[in-house]
């Protein structure tokens, strides 16, 4: 009995603890969609106070919004660049980790280790280097972007794969060679279908990173081109004289948030299965 009450007072101080740190990871985002049908001039007055008749502003923010920074343009562009993006990094991540894995070697084992320090350097330490090398190779456009996206996410990408990899029976591929598969259809009609838990959660990851970055696409695409991806047009709105229109940038950021926030609560389940599969495993 004296346990039971412990468990369920433990339980209670959990629930209330988890509460306390939703709220406070939901609140940045509430007060977003709070701010975004608030009057601009009302948000730097009073940003924490829920719309009234005087400062609801209804869908003008929104509107403001589109006209000035042509989100509907770089949404379009964030979805190619993020969707291509992640299929280059399932498809040869997925086939380099396998490589690696299947193939005991020192180089093999060596280039596994450089990918995985590779997760540790921070990209503010090659982002200037990396610049040059994408004038050079003329990779500022959309599709440059997927290669230098692949490039940056396939340290952790290659990681997570071979962790997975290292768990599957060798006995499955062998008896597929035995009915007359060769690498490759082993790879993909036998291997590939069983990554798919791993697959997911890499495409989870790196698509969020990839349509929240701004860093990447402003240092190699910038503002002077048509490619501007969400986070470029967002910042837009800032400004850098001071007039900034604060409603907007609001209504901009809920509209950006939402396709990302449809994606993961579509694939979360995933997540979890996926990186104790594989990354725990490696």
């Amino acid at each position: 009995m004296i346990q039971s009450k412990k468990t369920k007072t433990t339980n209670a101080l959990i629930f209330i603890i988890l509460c306390m740190v939703g709220i406070f990871v939901l609140y940045p985002l509430f007060f977003i969609l709070n701010n975004s049908f608030k009057g601009k001039l009302f948000i730097s007055k009073d940003p924490f106070s829920l719309p009234t008749a005087e400062t609801f502003s209804g869908l003008t923010n929104y509107v403001n919004g589109l006209v000035k920074t042509g989100l509907l343009n770089a949404i379009g562009w964030s979805f190619f660049i993020t969707i291509f993006s992640v299929i280059l990094l399932i498809l040869f991540t997925s086939m380099t980790a396998y490589y690696l894995t299947r193939v005991k070697a020192k180089w093999t084992q060596a280039l596994y280790y450089m990918f995985v320090f590779s997760m540790i350097v921070p990209f503010q330490m090659v982002m200037f280097t990396m610049s040059s090398l994408a004038d050079k190779f003329h990779l500022k456009n959309p599709v440059g972007m997927c290669i230098l996206y692949l490039g940056f996410g396939a340290g952790l990408s290659v990681f997570m794969f071979a962790g997975f990899i290292k768990s599957v029976p060798i006995d499955i591929e062998e008896a597929a060679m035995i009915d007359g598969c060769n690498p490759l259809q082993n790879f993909f009609k036998v291997v590939f279908p069983i990554l798919k838990p791993t697959a997911i959660t890499v495409a989870i990851l790196n698509a969020m990173w990839i349509w929240n970055d701004f860093l990447l696409p402003y240092l190699v695409i910038g503002i002077s081109t048509k490619y501007k991806t969400i986070p470029v047009v967002v910042q837009m709105l800032v400004g850098s004289n001071g007039n900034k229109d604060m409603g907007a940038l609001m209504a901009m950021l809920v509209l950006s948030i939402i396709p990302i926030v449809i994606f993961y609560l579509t694939c979360q389940k995933y997540i979890i299965e996926g990186v104790v599969a594989g990354a725990v495993k490696g």
